[in-house]
């Protein structure tokens, strides 16, 4: 009776706790639902239109003659006035201001400010030392632009949300002024928060129905006989330890699978296997071996727990391999150590081969650890599993590696295709706006190609296309590329390199085409000659539309002249002058040429 009325006060005593903990969830999510939308919904719009002040800015910019003289001296020519105007008109901007670097107000879409200074101390705090500085307050909606208001349009009562972002104007490490943005953020304001709020009730809702049910069973649970647990509890507690020690495992090869089939190269994949082995064997010290591309040698990829690894060991060394199953040492009543494994010590050791689609790729050497020994014969069913997933994870690192370098490569010549160019030249291109780096691009085709195909046949042409896509690769060193993007065109991308550089390059290589002398049958075909078309970033382009449009043009221009010739692309401000006069295009076939001299 005395322990009937102790557990029906005990049960009491946990459904208050478990209402009180109800109550509280309850009004948390009330809370969550009012309090919590407003900061994120903030901080993903200041976000945003962080964004979207670059885009701007840089509009702005470039619809500008000459940024640097206007913000210097703080004059607008007529022309940059009126297409400045544009920008309030086909964008979020109802209002922005040009300020000089000393915060004077050259020119706003609200004439009435020019000439104004910027009293904020953000100013020069932190706008002058190149910082963007956001700002998010509420405004009169009679003080927003282009706002269509009713009869209360000017009541002070009435706001809108307004961003404001001053963006810096910096060039060559100097501050040379800055632009103020403001745009009307009320209405997606709004909307988000509406969304944010929505989300939360329907995700409260369920997690508190979710707690109520747990409450339910929680309370149905403890209604469950004590002394009948305490009678299982010894039986149980060892059931328990095995499934626990089993659910690990499971979990640990799980997790050991998935990092393994997002692993992108086999370096990353060893590193890997090398982690997760320690937790999931720790009885065991191990390494991992992988044939070579010559499959004469396994080379040693990984080791752990303790274990040393090879740089190199032969097939014959090892009895799993050459028999071509798992070898087990110290369980059988004779046994032969491997000769991978000396110098030893008497330990028992696994030999697992690794298989992938029949056929074997590497070896994983096991050996207990210490005095660990039944614990390490207990783990070989784990061990083989740990192999075969290991065996795949290779395979398939090598087969995504194979299918990559096909998507990307010229069957023909070996080079990269134009997909892999363009993605190549996107890179190279933000690579060098930031860090201020050269980048130099050369359009090649190979001259009278088609006379090679209608005088001695395609596959004479595919003989020359791969002499002239051999030089081009042999002459490109670090991040340089060489493209075949289709028929007789090459390109090569010379992140990197100075303008003088690239013309030196494109005339060596000129030069080295030249001299290729290619065999079909018995005899040799006629000479082969190359025109070359340059073209420099940012001189000639900042897209990699432009930069490919300037080379191929100085590339046509080069073939008008007579082929076999480097012609460098002119800029923007000289082709209305003197299309054909072009700075550094000439002829680079004569011994005058400086680039020949050289």
């Amino acid at each position: 009776m005395k322990h009937d009325f102790k557990t029906s006060v005990t049960e009491k005593i946990r459904s208050m706790s478990l209402l009180f903990v109800l109550i509280v969830a309850a009004g948390m999510s009330i809370w969550a639902v009012f309090a919590v939308p407003v900061p994120i919904v903030d901080y993903m719009l200041e976000s945003d239109i962080r964004k979207q002040a670059n885009l701007w800015q840089r509009r702005v910019v470039l619809h500008m003659g000459d940024v640097d003289t206007a913000f210097e001296e703080g004059i607008i020519q007529p022309h940059d006035a009126h297409m400045l105007t544009l920008l309030t008109e086909e964008t979020d901007v109802f209002r922005y201001r040009l300020l000089t670097s000393d915060g004077e107000i050259f020119w706003s879409s609200r004439s009435d400010e020019i000439g104004e200074f910027d009293a904020n101390a953000f100013f020069t705090t932190q706008v002058a030392r190149g910082e963007v500085y956001y700002m998010h307050e509420e405004m009169p909606a009679y003080d927003v632009d282009g706002l269509t208001l009713g009869s209360d349009s000017y009541d002070s009562n009435v706001t809108r949300e307004v961003a404001q972002v001053y963006m810096p104007l910096i060039h060559n490490g100097h501050f040379e002024g800055a632009i103020d943005f403001y745009t009307d953020i009320t209405d997606i304001r709004n909307i988000f928060l509406q969304r944010v709020q929505l989300s939360l009730i329907v995700l409260t809702s369920i997690a508190l129905l979710a707690m109520t049910i747990a409450v339910y069973v929680v309370f149905k649970a403890n209604r469950v006989n004590m002394n009948q647990m305490r009678q299982r509890n010894e039986t149980e507690r060892g059931i328990l330890d095995e499934q626990l020690r089993l659910a690990r495992e499971v979990q640990l090869l799980g997790e050991l699978n998935e990092w393994l089939q997002s692993s992108r190269s086999l370096d990353e994949l060893f590193d890997m296997v090398a982690r997760f082995m320690t937790h999931i064997l720790p009885t065991a010290e191990g390494s991992v071996y992988v044939y070579s591309n010559s499959r004469d040698v396994l080379d040693g990829c990984a080791s752990w727990n303790g274990g040393i690894h090879k740089d190199h060991i032969h097939p014959e060394e090892c009895w799993g391999l050459r028999r071509g199953r798992t070898y087990e040492y110290g369980m059988s009543e004779i046994d032969f150590v491997c000769e991978h494994a000396e110098p030893h010590d008497g330990r028992a050791y696994y030999c697992f081969p690794i298989l992938a689609h029949g056929e074997t790729v590497g070896l994983m050497h096991l050996r207990a650890l210490g005095d660990a020994t039944e614990e390490f014969i207990s783990s070989r069913k784990l061990a083989q599993m740990c192999a075969e997933q290991i065996s795949m994870a290779i395979a398939n690192v090598r087969m995504r590696d194979q299918l990559h370098d096909q998507s990307v490569r010229d069957p023909l010549t070996g080079l990269f295709n134009r997909r892999h160019m363009t993605e190549t030249l996107r890179k190279s291109i933000n690579a060098s706006l930031n860090s201020g780096t050269a980048l130099g691009l050369i359009a090649v085709d190979v001259d009278h190609f088609k006379k090679f195909n209608d005088n001695h046949g395609h596959d004479a042409g595919d003989m020359v296309l791969r002499a002239v896509g051999s030089v081009l690769e042999q002459a490109c060193d670090g991040e340089e590329v060489a493209c075949r993007p289709g028929g007789e065109e090459f390109t090569l991308i010379l992140p990197g390199t100075s303008p003088e550089d690239v013309m030196t390059k494109a005339e060596l290589l000129r030069q080295a085409v030249e001299a290729i002398v290619v065999r079909y049958g018995e005899k040799a075909l006629p000479g082969i000659s190359i025109s070359l078309g340059v073209a420099n970033y940012p001189r000639h382009g900042t897209m990699p539309q432009d930069l490919l449009r300037a080379a191929d043009e100085a590339l046509y221009a080069a073939k008008a002249k007579g082929r076999n010739q480097v012609c460098l692309a002119c800029t923007a401000e000289q082709a209305p002058r003197d299309p054909a006069a072009q700075d550094g295009n000439s002829k680079r076939s004569g011994p005058e040429s400086p680039i020949a001299a050289e």
